[in-house]
């Protein structure tokens, strides 16, 4: 048996969302937050993965739900958009948001 275990997956998936105005003036000023925090900057796209990964863990009905297999009660499409969100991690983000344009794309690897 090897000493390093198999490397989870790291397939990521291009995702783009609108954020309100406000949304995205709070997401800037948590960059700035953390820049000052840690010394180093993180865009908003590099932030956002890792804010929404830790929303979802943080989520005690989610968490149960997926424990429970709730979720593989979805059909069709949604059943398969599920499965592929659930599936997907590491997450990379493209360019930095702009106040003018609120839409935050993430890039997939191999893109």
């Amino acid at each position: 048996m090897l000493k390093l275990a198999k490397l989870p997956d790291r397939t990521t998936t291009k995702m783009t969302f609108s954020a309100s105005a406000k949304l995205n003036e709070a997401l800037h000023e948590y960059a700035v937050l953390y820049r000052n925090t840690y010394g180093e900057t993180a865009s908003v796209p590099e932030l956002i993965p890792f804010m929404l990964e830790r929303f979802l863990k943080s989520d005690p009905a989610f968490t149960k739900a997926r424990r429970d297999g709730l979720l593989n009660q979805a059909t069709g499409k949604e059943a398969t958009a599920v499965k592929t969100s659930l599936r997907t991690r590491n997450v990379h983000a493209g360019g930095p948001a702009s106040s003018s344009n609120p839409q935050t794309t993430t890039q997939t690897k191999g893109e």
